[in-house]
């Protein structure tokens, strides 16, 4: 079932709001046109099988859909204990790093910020941070 454009907005700029808070360090980058924003490291590390220089290690985006907004984070593949620190955010975790909120009660906005953090020391500690 389709969301209102109001709370895709909604969910949309609460997600925004909480990743602008760790720019910097983390580099972001968004496209407005396609309702997308993407957060990365700070750091040009090697990435892929021929170990390629990337300007910035992935970390989470956002992405407006017709059912949902969707939330991507990705050390919570690389780290099996994100969950401890947003427990009501992972009942919205579909897959292994997609999050997929259709109401804006669903994002708590103390949860995602310390879940950023977690994830952001997590890219300090991988070494993809300056």
């Amino acid at each position: 079932m389709a969301i209102s454009d109001v709370t895709r907005r909604l969910i949309f700029n609460k997600l925004k709001n909480e990743l602008d808070a760790i720019s910097p360090p983390m580099v972001a980058k968004s496209n407005d046109e396609a309702m997308t924003y993407e957060m990365m490291g700070n750091k040009p590390v090697p990435y892929g099988h021929d170990k390629r220089i990337v300007p910035g290690m992935y970390f989470a985006s956002i992405a407006q859909r017709k059912d949902s907004v969707v939330f991507y984070f990705f050390p919570a593949y690389m780290n099996p204990d994100m969950p401890v620190h947003a427990p009501a955010l992972y009942k919205c975790l579909k897959g292994k790093t997609c999050f997929h909120f259709k109401t804006e009660d669903a994002v708590d906005v103390v949860e995602l910020a310390q879940l950023l953090q977690a994830g952001l020391n997590a890219w300090q500690k991988m070494g993809y941070m300056l």
